[in-house]
Formats: C-alpha cells, structure tokens, sequence
C-alpha cells in the first residue's frame, strides 16, 4: 500500500511538472514514457491488491476489497478537495505578493518622482540665486 502510494505521488507530482514550463533536459518522449511505466505500475499494485484482498482475505471479512475500494475512493476525493485548496491559497499567497510588489514599484517610482522634482527646483534656486548675486557683484565693481 505504501509504495503504492508513494508511486501515485511521483505520478501526481509528474502530472503537475507538466503543466509548468520544463526547463530540464528531459527529453518530452522520455517524459511521456515515465508516466506510462508509472500508470502501468499503479494499474498492476492495485490489480495485485484487489487479488490480495479478494481471493486470500478470509471469508469472515467479506467484501473486504470493496469497502476498502470505497474507503479508498472517499479519502482520494477528501485529498483532491484539499489539494485543490492548497492551490487556491498558493495561488492567493502569489497574487498578494504581486500586488504587494507593484505597490512597492509604485511607491518607489512615485518617490523618485518627488525626489527628482524636488532636486532640480533647488538646483533651479540655487542657480538663480548664484546668477542674481554674480550679477550684483559685477555691478559694483
């Protein structure tokens, strides 16, 4: 059951690398393959525990492979649930730190603006002021 289950992950993991851009150097073929090995493994494990659960369990237990296949079926679902849960929060954490970071971008451009506006009024005093007292100097001399 465990490496059962630790096969479906690396599938799952596989299956959403998939839908990222892959920067490897993987080929896509070798890639298409892995994921064939995988649901063929998964598809002979679950074929392997049904024979377990069915024909070597004893009779006292009943359709012990059907409850568990029920069982199975409700805690996948409770599992998609809450992985597609985890996606939305991660998907919400990201566009808070965009949002947060274009703020910051703005604020940042916003206070060059200031700072820049700011400079060349002084600078155009200052020049103003050197020009009017170089002209009075001049003037008396």
């Amino acid at each position: 059951m465990d490496a059962y289950d630790a096969i479906s992950k690396a599938f799952l993991k596989e299956q959403l690398d998939a839908k990222k851009v892959y920067r490897g150097d993987e080929s896509v073929g070798r890639r298409a393959l892995k994921r064939i090995l995988i649901t063929t493994r998964l598809d002979a494990m679950m074929a392997e525990i049904r024979e377990v659960m069915v024909f070597q369990a004893p009779p006292e237990l009943g359709s012990l492979y059907q409850r568990w296949n029920d069982t199975w079926q409700q805690i996948v679902e409770e599992q998609e649930i809450a992985h597609a849960e985890e996606i939305r929060l991660a998907q919400i954490a990201a566009w808070q730190r965009k949002r947060k970071m274009q703020e910051i971008k703005a604020k940042a451009a916003w206070g060059l603006a200031v700072v820049l506006i700011l400079s060349w009024a002084a600078g155009l005093m200052w020049l103003t002021n050197k020009s009017a007292t170089m002209r009075a100097y001049l003037i008396h001399y």
